[in-house]
C-alpha cells in the first residue's frame, strides 16, 4: 500500500502566507512605479518648450522619458 505524506511542503514553497505577501509586495511596487511615472510626467509637462529644448527633449518625448524608454 502506498503512503502519501501531506504534512510536508515542497522545497521552495512559501505557503499561503508567502504568496499573499508576494502579491502585496508586487502590488505595492506597481503602485510606486505608477506614481513615479505620474510625477515625472507632471514635472516635465510644467516646463516650457524652451526649457525642454535646453535638456534635449520635446513635448512628444515626455511619455517616453517618464516610462523609462530611450528617446534617441
Amino acid at each position: 500500500m502506498a503512503v502519501f505524506d501531506t504534512t510536508r511542503t515542497s522545497y521552495g514553497s512559501h505557503g499561503l502566507f508567502g504568496r499573499i505577501t508576494a502579491t502585496i509586495a508586487a502590488a505595492t511596487a506597481a503602485l510606486i512605479d505608477w506614481n513615479d511615472v505620474r510625477v515625472t510626467k507632471k514635472a516635465l509637462s510644467k516646463l516650457s518648450d524652451r526649457e525642454l529644448a535646453d535638456i534635449g527633449l520635446s513635448r512628444a518625448d515626455i511619455d517616453s522619458v517618464a516610462d523609462g524608454k530611450p528617446v534617441f
